[in-house]
């Protein structure tokens, strides 16, 4: 796939796979065409070549809001939420599509289970919540769309090491429930240590992919996006 902006060519020639159940991650330094491809995956940006497929149907020319309603869900970075409204509000934005509106209060329900601080503070402005119950709610407002693959832009930026492990551990259960995952992330070591599968992304290219335990241990991954100290 390639996609560009005006005479700039973001991505070229890359090929990506998410299967059925997997948890799949795209690492790589600021502007290598991370946010690009999503944009292209969500419908936003249209890509100058190639095809964009999921579950077998195309995506080619779909607008933004019918991928929702073709199982893909995104959380995107910063959260962006609604901070004038409650926590219970933004969740159930989430529901718009047609298709999930008619399962919105068993998927409320659903997220509450998953996040019980946030049933506690559904009455709370979004604005006054911390970073990571903020990343709760964007999270919780993207499953409200029963997505079949969530897509996750940087979900530990910004947060505590503590409030990261949490996070994650939560999208190891999303997964274990059946929603596979497209996990965009600059923290790798966290990344790959939930992964099953990686690519890793240069300068609007895939320079390496293969199973998230071998990348880890990888002297040339470890070097390059864990560091010198790195263990």
């Amino acid at each position: 796939m390639e996609a560009a902006y005006g005479p700039f060519l973001a991505l070229s020639g890359v090929t990506l796979t998410a299967r059925p159940g997997e948890i799949v991650a795209l690492l790589g330094p600021n502007g290598a065409g991370k946010t690009t491809l999503i944009r292209c995956i969500t419908g936003l940006l249209r890509p100058r070549a190639g095809a964009i497929r999921w579950e077998g149907a195309p995506l080619d020319g779909v607008p933004a809001h019918a991928i929702v309603e073709r199982g893909i869900a995104v959380v995107p970075e910063g959260r962006r939420l609604f901070g004038a409204m409650t926590v219970e509000e933004n969740l159930e934005l989430g529901a718009f599509a047609p298709r999930a509106r008619a399962r919105r209060t068993a998927r409320l329900e659903h997220v509450y289970t998953i996040f019980p601080v946030l049933r506690e503070r559904r009455r709370q402005l979004a604005r006054a919540l911390s970073g990571g119950q903020q990343q709760m709610v964007a999270i919780g407002r993207a499953l409200m769309a029963g997505p079949t693959l969530l897509i996750l832009d940087e979900p530990s930026l910004g947060l505590a090491p503590r409030l990261v492990e949490s996070i994650f551990d939560v999208l190891r259960e999303i997964n274990r429930s059946g929603v596979s995952i497209l996990l965009v992330e600059q923290n790798v070591q966290a990344a790959l240590t939930l992964s099953h599968r990686a690519y890793l992304l240069e300068a609007g290219r895939v320079a390496g992919e293969g199973s998230a335990a071998v990348l880890l241990e990888d002297p040339r991954v470890r070097r390059a996006y864990l560091g010198p100290l790195a263990r």
